[in-house]
């Protein structure tokens, strides 16, 4: 089954974050630019969740994200799994 991605906000913190799955105590923290944060995944090391700190402060410039992404639709076999 192809998971999506979740985003929340928190207006209290200021934070977006954006998961492919929901956090756990295994997954390793790297910082990036920006109070920009990730979660990696600890055996694959791949991301797993983005956490942007200060967010509403950035709207007003936009802003890119120090990582590579490749967003695509899933295929209809993919949603029925």
């Amino acid at each position: 089954m192809m998971n999506g991605l979740t985003i929340n906000y928190d207006r209290e913190g200021d934070i977006l974050f954006i998961h492919k799955c929901p956090p756990y105590g295994e997954q390793e923290m790297e910082e990036l630019d920006d109070e920009i944060l990730v979660r990696l995944n600890p055996e694959t090391d791949t991301i797993e969740a983005i956490e942007i700190f200060f967010f509403s402060k950035r709207l007003d410039n936009p802003f890119t994200l120090p990582i590579v992404a490749d967003l695509q639709l899933p295929q209809p076999a993919m949603l029925d799994a």
